[in-house]
C-alpha cells in the first residue's frame, strides 16, 4: 500500500521536475540559436528602425545576452548606430536591464533549487522503499494535470491580448515603469519590438510542451508495461 507521504512526495517531485523544464525552455529559447535574433529582426525590420547594419545590431544582441546571464558589471556596447559611434545603451536601458538580469539569475537559481528539492525527494522515496514507478509516474501527471491548465489559460489568454498579458507581467515583476520605452529616442526598442517578445513566447512555450510530453509518455510506460505482462 503506497503512504500518503509517498503521494505528496511524488507530487512535489512532478512540480520540481516540471519548474526545471521551464526555466531550461527559456534558456534553451534564448539562448542555443542566435540564428532566431536574426530571423526577428529581418521580419520586423529592425535594420531600418535603426540604421545600423546586421552585423553591429547581432554584436549588441551578443553582448546584451552576455549580461543578462551574469558576465560583466555594467551593459555597455560601443557601435555606429545613425552613423554614429556611441553607446547603444542609455541610462534606462541599463537600469531596466539590470532588473531583467537579476529576474534571469533569479529563475536559474530557482531550477537549482527544483532540482534539490527533486533529488531530496527520490531519495525519501527510495529511503522509505515506495513504488517508485507508481509515485513518480502518477506524481508527474497530478503536477502536469494543474500545471498543463496553468499553460493552457496563459497560452489562451496570449492569444486574444498579448499587449495585455505583457504588460500586467511587468507590473507584477517590476515596482517601476522604467520598463516603458519611447521608440523615438530608445535604440532598444527599436531592436526589441513587442512582435519579437511574442513569437520568443511561442518559442519557449513550444519548447515547454515538448518536454511536458515527453516527460508523460515516460511517465506512462510502466502502466503499458505492466498492462503487457497482463496480457501475456
Amino acid at each position: 500500500m503506497i503512504r500518503k507521504s509517498h503521494w505528496i512526495s511524488g507530487i512535489i517531485l512532478g512540480f520540481a521536475i516540471i519548474t526545471a523544464l521551464l526555466i531550461t525552455s527559456f534558456e534553451i529559447a534564448m539562448y542555443s540559436d542566435f540564428g532566431v535574433y536574426q530571423r526577428e529582426y529581418e521580419k520586423y525590420e529592425v535594420l531600418d528602425d535603426l540604421d545600423m547594419t546586421m552585423e553591429d545590431v547581432m554584436y549588441v544582441t551578443h553582448e546584451m545576452m552576455d549580461y543578462l546571464r551574469g558576465n560583466g558589471d555594467t551593459l555597455s556596447v560601443t557601435t555606429t548606430v545613425e552613423g554614429k559611434e556611441q553607446d547603444f545603451f542609455n541610462e534606462q536601458d541599463r537600469f531596466h536591464m539590470a532588473e531583467v538580469r537579476d529576474l534571469f539569475i533569479g529563475g536559474l537559481n530557482i531550477r537549482i533549487g527544483a532540482c534539490v528539492i527533486g533529488v531530496l525527494c527520490v531519495l525519501f522515496l527510495v529511503l522509505t522503499r515506495a513504488d517508485l514507478k507508481k509515485v513518480i509516474s502518477r506524481g508527474y501527471q497530478i503536477a502536469l494535470a494543474a500545471a498543463g491548465a496553468a499553460v493552457l489559460l496563459l497560452g489562451v489568454a496570449c492569444m486574444i491580448d498579448f499587449n495585455a498579458v505583457f504588460v500586467q507581467f511587468h507590473h507584477i515583476f517590476f515596482d517601476n515603469d522604467l520598463w516603458i520605452f519611447d521608440p523615438a529616442e530608445d535604440y532598444m526598442i527599436r531592436m526589441l519590438p513587442e512582435g519579437l517578445f511574442f513569437d520568443m513566447v511561442i518559442r519557449i512555450g513550444g519548447i515547454f510542451v515538448g518536454f511536458l510530453l515527453l516527460c508523460l509518455i515516460l511517465s506512462l510506460i510502466p502502466d503499458l508495461v505492466k498492462r503487457k505482462r497482463k496480457l501475456a
